[in-house]
């Protein structure tokens, strides 16, 4: 009898410690990682769980782990850690969240692809988003071949890119990136704006190329379809497009405030002084404004302008060449006012 009251109690205290354990266990399981916000944790290729750790308590101020060591112990996640970008959310539960990590669960991650004049400037500014770094991405955009393979080459490549913000996945590789971008570039480009392009006598790409030299003429979107009604006016004509942006591109001098007869001598493919039709390619990536306003541009018979002399950063227009010099002497007269050379 003794016995199996002996028996009775041991198995009662096991029985309240396995269940004990087991409360404990959900406990810490269910409970968040009391993370402060919202909070993004990366996790590199090159990452052990040690560092992940690290990264939990330093990036994502998390500061209950116990459940999460406890999950890992239990597990092989330490030895099959997956790269990539993981938000978690304060309220999320620490079993969710090992779940995510272990099987490699990423969230997305916002990119916004900006308007910029050069292919470094855009590779360096995509790859502070993505795991990938900007040497591999321009790598890539400045190979002759593989830009073939895309239907590109060094001068047209630019068109390729569409500035929007898009979700991607941080471990996306630069390969990868840039076969994204060509699948929003097919897609912007519909039936509808391809017919819009036809119609004006332009390939998408030459539209680009419009819409870059028109984005660096004026950043009012307001006057974007007049500037490119006016170079789509003098290309129609015969006229050279004698884009001073187009210049300085070509030297690769963007600060320059006045362009000098020196600069016109320069033979470079982006002097629309020396060379009739478009250049190249675009000089810059063009904004979605820029393609829609040349697409959309505006009908009427100016075919020069010059900058105001309020420096707006707007233009006069003018329909002839006796109307031109007046704007332009007022804008030069502005410039020597300032002492601006």
């Amino acid at each position: 009898m003794k016995n199996k009251k002996a028996i009775y109690i041991v198995g009662s205290i096991v029985l309240l410690v396995l269940i004990g354990s087991i409360a404990c266990a959900f406990l810490l399981f269910s409970t968040p990682l009391k993370i402060e916000k919202a909070t993004y944790l990366y996790i590199d290729n090159d990452d052990n769980i040690d560092s992940v750790y690290t990264k939990l308590k330093k990036d994502c101020h998390a500061s209950s782990l116990t459940g999460l060591r406890l999950m890992t112990a239990c597990s092989n996640y330490a030895d099959n850690i997956h790269a990539g970008a993981y938000k978690l959310e304060p309220s999320e539960k620490t079993w969710h969240i090992f779940h995510r990590l272990k099987s490699g669960h990423q969230s997305p991650v916002r990119l916004t692809v900006p308007s910029v004049r050069t292919i470094g400037a855009l590779a360096k500014s995509v790859s502070r988003r993505l795991m990938t770094d900007s040497a591999s991405i321009a790598k890539l955009l400045t190979d002759s071949a593989y830009c073939a393979g895309l239907g590109y080459n060094q001068y047209t490549i630019p068109s390729l890119f569409i500035p929007n913000t898009y979700e991607v996945y941080w471990t996306i590789d630069a390969d990868e990136f840039i076969k994204r971008m060509k699948k929003e570039h097919d897609l912007f480009w519909n039936k509808e704006r391809t017919e819009k392009a036809k119609n004006i006598g332009f390939t998408p790409e030459e539209v680009a190329t419009l819409a870059s030299i028109v984005e660096e003429e004026t950043a009012n979107n307001t006057e974007k379809p007049m500037v490119a009604g006016l170079y789509i006016n003098r290309l129609h004509t015969g006229m050279p497009l004698q884009a001073d942006p187009t210049v300085k591109f070509g030297l690769q001098e963007f600060g320059l405030k006045r362009i000098l007869h020196k600069h016109l001598e320069v033979d470079s493919p982006y002097n629309t002084y020396k060379h009739e039709g478009l250049p190249p390619g675009p000089i810059r990536i063009p904004s979605i404004d820029g393609l829609e306003s040349v697409l959309n541009y505006v009908q009427h018979d100016y075919l020069y302008m010059c900058a105001k002399e309020d420096f707006s950063g707007t233009h006069n227009f003018a329909k002839n060449w006796n109307e031109h010099l007046a704007n332009a002497r007022r804008y030069q007269q502005a410039l020597n006012k300032r002492n601006i050379r």
